[in-house]
């Protein structure tokens, strides 16, 4: 057998069937206010039980931390109830539901949060167009960011979800106080790069300890982490190494890197003799499962990247061919679906929001 079709016993006692895992991708499917709709249920259903996991697209903490249109919500009790078919929709056939769990800060616009300004670390505008400038969080702010992550993780449980994954990637509310770009602060959570790493250290504890108080049963935290930011200043590779090491020893069930491609290297001349994913695995040094990510559209690249990872994230395959690891895994690779007609959209369950990204993204997949 392949080792992606291996199984694997996580660091706190959830066992995933194999190594494949679908990546978090924007969707756009929820309604205005949150809520999970019927469509997005169908979407995700459509690539469940073949997997060993399924990681949701991010979903709120905060209403001021909305990133965009069509964002999943977990801020308010209100939405167990939708995410809660959503859980059973994913698991069937032993996969594994995560639900990603994030605010935007930065990254949005007060068009999305209804005239609101858009909060952050710091008062620093965005690098990109339209960027508008955020405001400071105060010092009870950011201990009320990490409250609501804890009862997100919280409404997680309740729902019946297996697993939670923190985003601290994609230049998100998180990164964005590692980052000395987003973070100019002078108080605790800011400063040299111990003080940046002090709110994701306490978060990523204290969203450790509320879930032991929840739960009887191995429930999945996992972190996911952007390696650079080309921003200056910005996060550099060896503050990421740095981070990486201080996640490793913690109660994380895996982290999992977000990059274009499992074979990128780093833009900093000290660490360009091999890949970014081989340096995070010789960093992590087994202490936790890493899940590499990042243009992995065949079994051979997979397995390529499971030499540096333990398991791998698949995303633009997952959405053209929803049964690709099936027959990846029953040697029909052959037959694996690599472009999507218009014609096949609605049976592929590929929305709007989706079918936009591809358009964007992924010309070279729609025939």
């Amino acid at each position: 057998m392949t080792k992606l079709g291996k199984s694997i016993e996580l660091k706190r006692g959830a066992t995933l069937k194999n190594r494949a895992v679908m990546a978090p991708m924007t969707n756009m499917m929820s309604f205005f206010d949150g809520t999970v709709t019927k469509d997005e249920i169908e979407y995700y259903a459509l690539r469940s039980g073949e997997v060993g996991a399924v990681i949701t697209a991010a979903a709120n903490v905060q209403e001021i931390g909305k990133g965009w249109d069509g964002e999943i919500g977990v801020f308010d009790d209100r939405h167990i109830e939708g995410l809660a078919k959503l859980s059973a929709a994913i698991k069937k056939s032993g996969t594994k539901s995560i639900l990603q769990i994030f605010h935007g800060g930065r990254m949005t616009h007060s068009s999305i949060l209804k005239g609101k300004q858009p909060v952050s670390a710091s008062a620093i505008k965005a690098e990109r167009p339209d960027a508008e400038e955020p405001r400071a969080l105060t010092e009870a702010e950011v201990l009320e960011v990490i409250e609501d992550f804890k009862s997100a993780a919280v409404r997680a449980v309740k729902a019946g979800f297996d697993g939670i994954e923190i985003h601290g990637a994609n230049t998100y509310l998180i990164q964005q106080f590692f980052s000395p770009h987003s973070n100019r602060r002078e108080d605790q959570w800011g400063g040299s790069l111990e003080k940046r790493y002090s709110f994701i250290d306490r978060l990523v504890n204290e969203i450790i300890e509320v879930v032991e108080k929840e739960t009887s049963e191995p429930f999945i935290i996992g972190y996911r982490f952007s390696p650079e930011e080309y921003e200056n200043p910005g996060i550099r590779f060896e503050d990421t190494l740095y981070l990486v090491d201080k996640l490793a020893d913690k109660e994380l069930d895996y982290l999992h890197v977000s990059i274009g491609n499992y074979k990128q290297v780093s833009r900093s001349e000290s660490y360009q003799d091999k890949s970014m994913i081989e340096y995070i695995n010789d960093k992590i040094n087994g202490r936790v499962p890493l899940i590499s990510v990042g243009d992995i559209r065949t079994s051979a690249d997979a397995e390529e990247a499971l030499q540096n990872s333990e398991m791998v994230a698949l995303g633009r395959v997952l959405l053209a061919d929803p049964h690709w690891v099936s027959k990846v895994l029953n040697g029909r690779e052959d037959i694996v679906r690599e472009s999507v007609s218009v014609e096949e959209r609605d049976a592929l369950r590929l929305n709007t929001g989706v079918w936009g990204f591809m358009e964007a993204m992924m010309p070279d997949r729609i025939k």
